[in-house]
């Protein structure tokens, strides 16, 4: 399956949302606490340049291994810093793909993140623009 992005108008809107005072452990369980810290604007904790970020609906899995599913809502800052180990949305041949920027050997290369095979490396040549630095990921999951 290949990766397929497209994108997505969106309009923030201040909408502050009460934050606990303390982290959820992911690991072992703690006693709850009752009390709210403060409260935060989720999207922008994840928007650190509104004019720079656009968002983005990913089709595909290769980058499951990375926290990245079918139908997430990634937020891609045009002025994130492009380094290695980042994930970054790229143009390679005129086709747009987000993968994992990394470098081996002195060789910069777009790396999927699949957990099954089937995805082929892809060099970043004089051509491919990176695009862009995935900021963060947005999901909706079954309450229901």
């Amino acid at each position: 399956m290949t990766l397929h992005l497209s994108p997505i108008k969106i309009t923030l809107v201040d909408r502050h949302v009460p934050l606990a005072s303390m982290p959820v452990p992911a690991g072992f369980p703690s006693p709850a606490a009752d009390d709210l810290e403060d409260t935060i604007d989720p999207i922008k904790w994840v928007v650190r340049h509104e004019h720079a970020t656009f968002w983005w609906r990913v089709s595909g899995d290769s980058l499951e291994a990375e926290g990245i599913l079918d139908g997430d809502l990634i937020a891609v800052d045009r002025a994130g810093k492009r380094r290695h180990g980042r994930i970054v949305v790229a143009v390679v041949d005129g086709a747009i793909t987000v993968k994992k920027l990394a470098k081996g050997d002195g060789v910069w290369f777009l790396d999927p993140r699949a957990r099954a095979d089937g995805y082929a490396t892809i060099p970043v040549t004089e051509t491919t623009e990176i695009w862009g630095v995935v900021a963060g990921v947005v999901r909706r999951l079954p309450i229901e």
